[in-house]
């Protein structure tokens, strides 16, 4: 085998498709057709399953990967190291984050990177958590910031601050400033679905009460949660610093929880027991230095220190 082999096997599993995979390596699919034959009678198995949906990794494909991501990521850092050695890093850095955790930090890291590194290429993705915690373990993104610690060991993290979660209700109809959580009982909540980090959190605070939260609507967009309190469906549960906005203009109230509070990490995360680039290396620290600053500014309002 070659590198180019492990490259078009990599792509072939990312795409779930020789199809794709032709298309986006810009080969002819009877050429990678070929090349993933010729793989497959050198190793002497089947690498990949073929399907009417398209293609996965048999038990020897899932080795074969893993190994290539090891392979080809040593290699991009041997030579952007060879290359960088008088000189900034460059190279293309991807980054994996939270739609809310986007909206507040992605703007300031593209402009703090610029500045610092100029010859980095940011590719920022937006997910639910458990869909960017995947994409760190399997390799598709570099960095990533989360509101828990990753399942997978091999991930290193890194807590950076805490942020609050209040109680929306719709702005008209006024709200305590302060409430136990004890009082959503048997209230009918517009919350995220039970695959969200944010619902996993809630469900086990109303579980620890002893009760499960009254569920009037599920939805993942936090924008949608947003207009539906706002039109009467019912309170929810989410960061403070995600609904400023609405409570200057009237639209929502919200209700601080009585003490201790609620409140949940962001978690800086990064792969460990791999090589990465000198540009992942850099920008783990740009990424780092923008969320301390937002934090400490009071920019990513109502976040506190690791307590």
């Amino acid at each position: 085998m070659d590198i180019r082999q492990l490259r078009y096997f990599q792509e072939i599993v990312a795409q779930g498709s020789l199809t794709r995979a032709a298309e986006s390596l810009h080969v002819a699919q009877p050429a990678l057709s070929l090349h993933l034959k010729n793989m497959e009678e050198q190793l002497g198995t089947r690498l990949l399953t073929r399907s009417r949906s398209g293609v996965t990794p048999t038990e020897a494909g899932d080795l074969l990967l893993q190994r290539a991501r090891t392979i080809l990521e040593d290699l991009a850092r041997t030579e952007d190291d060879i290359r960088n050695l008088e000189a900034d890093p460059s190279g293309v850095v991807r980054i994996g984050l939270p739609g809310t955790i986007s909206a507040t930090v992605s703007l300031p890291l593209i402009l703090a990177a610029r500045e610092r590194f100029p010859r980095i290429t940011l590719n920022i993705r937006e997910a639910m958590s458990g869909f960017v915690g995947d994409w760190l373990s399997e390799g598709k993104v570099d960095l990533a910031v989360l509101y828990s610690r990753s399942k997978d060991k091999r991930i290193l993290s890194e807590l950076l601050l805490e942020e609050e979660l209040v109680v929306l209700w719709p702005g008209e109809a006024g709200c305590l400033p302060v409430m136990s959580l004890g009082d959503l009982e048997k209230v009918p909540m517009v919350l995220p679905s039970g695959a969200h980090g944010l619902r996993v959190l809630i469900d086990s605070e109303f579980q620890a009460l002893g009760f499960a939260p009254e569920i009037a609507m599920e939805i993942d967009s936090f924008n949608n949660i947003k207009r539906l309190v706002a039109a009467g469906f019912g309170p929810s549960i989410l960061p403070l610093y995600a609904v400023t906005e609405e409570v200057a203009a009237g639209t929502l109230c919200v209700s601080r929880i009585a003490a201790p509070g609620l409140w949940r990490g962001a978690h800086l995360m990064s792969p460990g027991g791999r090589p990465v680039t000198r540009a992942v290396e850099a920008v783990h620290t740009v990424l780092r230095d923008v969320i301390l600053d937002l934090r400490d500014s009071g920019a990513w309002a109502a976040s506190r220190p690791p307590q």
